[in-house]
């Protein structure tokens, strides 16, 4: 799972001007799916959806929500006493389970801990903020700190984090390729998540028309949409050195690849010039946005002999789906959840495919947000920390991808019926933090 990558930033997605010729490869050797969607558009929540299959009217985690000061990198909320993640599906039929790159869902020896959430291994940042910096100084080693080379400074260093993480996630493939041990692999990429720190090697492969980035936020940067592009072939490289490994360990078509990420491109326009890589393509919104650019996202299926090569699916799925796929895929009970298996899609069966009657958004954060699909029609209501009255926008997504056309006042009856289903799936939030809307009372 990539980090703040957005819909139109592959090749296989439309991009043109950044490359990504391995991710672009599984997409031809597999599924490319074209209404996809992560359950929250920001890190936290839309990870915690993933892991547990609950969308974000019920899920435990509804924002970005940091323990401790926040230099302490202590992590965000951790996922609660007793959670079901999708790893613990596969410790039911004896998988090893390797996690790599970034958690934020609870830091070392908490309830969040992912070494008690099904996880065998986890090798990267337990804290998102820690994720902010690609030369720290150090990272979480099963819990402990492992002291990186070169980085004593802390901002800027010799080791760069998410190559040491991708060593660390190709030495776990082998490992129990040589144990003959089956396995799940969760790599959930940094990149291409600001800051904007990659080698400077890696620059040499775009020549942009750039404006130095010399600002505060994050870290500055003398070309900064050279370092965004690059960062993104980064991690397509290191999708590259998977592919290489599992295929030269003769394993690769007994495995199921999933390629997504975890919410639109980032808003921090200094930094990250949207608008000049089309990040999002037409779609409205990014990073923080109940707009199609924050919450639709790529998803590409590959699994040779089982998922047609070079197909593509318009089935409307999100990240909480993926519970239930695994749960069938391995034959185990998922615990109650809210997404439906797209298994009989993966495996060319769409006459068996169950389809979601709607999807649901409920997201603290950018000033309350809610949102809920329904076939073509999707409703949405903002600003609700600060307006718990705001009215409703409905979209036709069939017709106006870009949602430029509000029909809530042409079809009030759908706008009313559609918001009433909203609100019905919401659960009051565990956390007061979360609380907004009719749960701010």
């Amino acid at each position: 799972m990539a980090d703040d990558l957005g819909y139109a930033e592959l090749g296989c997605y439309g991009q043109t001007k950044i490359k990504t010729p391995n991710i672009d490869a599984l997409a031809k050797r597999g599924m490319r799916f074209s209404q996809h969607y992560t359950s929250a558009p920001v890190c936290a929540p839309a990870r915690c959806s993933l892991m547990t299959g609950k969308h974000g009217g019920h899920s435990y985690v509804r924002d970005n929500f940091r323990i401790g000061t926040w230099e302490s990198f202590r992590g965000q909320l951790p996922l609660p006493e007793g959670t079901t993640t999708i790893a613990s599906l596969f410790k039911k039929r004896d998988y090893a389970t390797g996690g790599f790159g970034k958690w934020g869902l609870g830091e070392a020896k908490s309830s969040g801990d992912p070494l008690a959430n099904g996880f065998d291994r986890f090798f990267g940042y337990y804290c998102q903020r820690h994720a902010h910096n690609y030369y720290p100084r150090f990272l979480i080693d099963d819990g402990k700190h492992r002291t990186l080379d070169g980085n004593e400074r802390g901002v800027t260093g010799e080791t760069y984090a998410p190559k040491v993480i991708a060593d660390e996630m190709l030495k776990f493939v082998r490992q129990q390729h040589d144990a003959k041990r089956p396995f799940f692999l969760y790599y959930a990429s940094v990149l291409p998540h600001l800051a904007l720190q990659v080698p400077d090697e890696e620059l040499a492969a775009y020549d942009f028309e750039d404006k130095p980035y010399k600002g505060k936020s994050y870290q500055p940067h003398d070309r900064p949409r050279a370092a965004y592009a690059a960062m993104i072939s980064f991690l397509d490289k290191q999708v590259g050195r998977l592919v290489s490994t599992l295929e030269e360990l003769g394993i690769a078509d007994d495995t199921l690849i999933l390629f997504t990420s975890d919410n639109g491109t980032t808003h921090v326009a200094q930094q990250v010039d949207a608008k000049f890589f089309e990040s999002v393509g037409k779609l409205r919104g990014l990073k923080g946005s109940m707009y199609e650019g924050g919450i639709r996202v790529p998803l590409i299926a590959v699994w040779p002999g089982h998922v047609a090569p070079g197909s593509t699916s318009d089935l409307i799925s999100a990240h909480y789906d993926t519970m239930a796929t695994v749960a069938e895929l391995l034959g185990v009970e998922a615990p109650p959840n809210d997404g439906i298996s797209y298994l009989p899609t993966l495996m060319g069966k769409p006459e068996s495919q169950v389809a979601h009657e709607r999807l649901i958004w409920d997201f603290a954060g950018y000033g309350g947000q809610i949102a809920i699909r329904a076939g073509k029609y999707k409703l949405v209501v903002r600003n609700l920390v600060k307006k718990p009255g705001s009215k409703p926008e409905l979209y036709d997504l069939e017709n106006d991808p870009s949602e430029q056309h509000d029909l809530a006042k042409e079809l009030p009856d759908l706008a009313a019926n559609l918001h009433e289903q909203l609100i019905a799936e919401r659960q009051k939030p565990e956390t007061e933090a979360f609380r907004f809307g009719e749960y701010a009372k």
